[in-house]
C-alpha cells in the first residue's frame, strides 16, 4: 500500500471570471522506501502540490490518502493529529522560532509531541551530518541562509516520520550541501523506510531519486 496517494486532485482558486485552476487531475502516489522528485519552475503549482499532499490545503476536488486513511474524511483534529504524527514538512519558510536557540527548537518539538522523536544520540548525529553540530547554541538570526535551511530539515527528521515533505530544500545551498542532504534523504528512505518526496526545480537532487515527475501549468506528468 503506498504511503501518500492523491487520486484525481484538482485545486482552483478564485470564482467566475476570476477562477485560476492550480493543479488539474493530479494522480500521484509515494512509496515507502523511496525518494520521488517532483520537478518544476515557480509558479508551476509544485507548492500546492505539496501543501494538499500533507493535508494543509484541501483540494477542490479527488482524494488525498495517507497511509489508509483519507483526510478529506477525517475531522480537523484528527487531520492534525495525523500530520503531527505521521507527516514531516521541510518547508521554504523554514519557521524556525526566533527567540529559540537551535538546541530550543527541537525542545518545542518535544512539547507538542513528546513521543516518537529522535534519541538525544541521533540527533547529534544527525545535526553533524548536516554539518551544524556547533550551532546548537546559536539562535536564527545568527545563522547564514544555508546553516538555517539544515536546521529546519533536522527539525523535520527529528520527528521521524513516515512521510517527508520538503519544499525546496536545497535551495540554499551549494552542490557539496546539496549531494550532503540528497544522500541523507536517499539513505533515510532506503534505511528508514520513509516516504520521501521533493518539490523542487533543483536538477542536482535527480540522483536521488527512484521516481521523477514533472509539473507544469498544474500538470503532472512522469519524467
Amino acid at each position: 500500500m503506498p504511503a501518500l496517494t492523491l487520486s484525481h486532485v484538482t485545486k482552483q482558486f478564485g470564482h467566475a471570471t476570476n477562477q485560476v485552476t492550480v493543479l488539474e487531475d493530479i494522480n500521484f502516489s509515494a512509496t515507502a522506501g523511496e525518494v520521488s522528485l517532483v520537478l518544476g519552475p515557480s509558479g508551476s503549482g509544485k507548492s500546492t502540490f505539496l501543501t494538499i499532499a500533507g493535508g494543509i490545503q484541501t483540494p477542490t476536488t479527488g482524494q488525498v490518502q495517507v497511509q489508509d486513511q483519507s483526510l478529506g474524511q477525517l475531522t480537523t483534529k484528527a487531520r492534525d493529529a495525523l500530520r503531527l504524527n505521521k507527516i514531516g514538512f521541510i518547508l521554504q519558510a523554514y519557521n524556525l522560532v526566533p527567540y529559540l536557540t537551535v538546541q530550543d527548537q527541537f525542545s518545542l518539538v518535544d512539547r507538542v509531541k513528546p513521543q516518537g522523536n529522535l534519541s538525544a544520540a541521533d540527533l547529534s548525529a544527525l545535526l553533524d551530518q548536516l554539518g551544524i553540530g556547533q550551532l546548537t547554541q546559536q539562535f536564527p538570526a545568527e545563522l547564514s541562509g544555508g546553516q538555517t535551511q539544515r536546521v529546519a530539515i533536522a527539525r523535520a527528521l527529528y520527528q521521524n516520520p513516515d512521510i517527508i515533505l520538503a519544499d525546496e530544500p536545497t535551495a540554499a545551498l551549494d552542490s557539496a550541501r546539496v549531494a550532503v542532504v540528497g544522500q541523507l534523504l536517499h539513505d533515510l528512505a532506503k534505511q528508514h523506510h520513509k516516504a520521501i518526496v521533493v518539490v523542487t526545480h533543483d536538477l542536482r537532487l535527480r540522483d536521488f531519486a527512484d521516481r521523477i515527475y514533472q509539473i507544469m501549468d498544474g500538470q503532472m506528468t512522469v519524467a
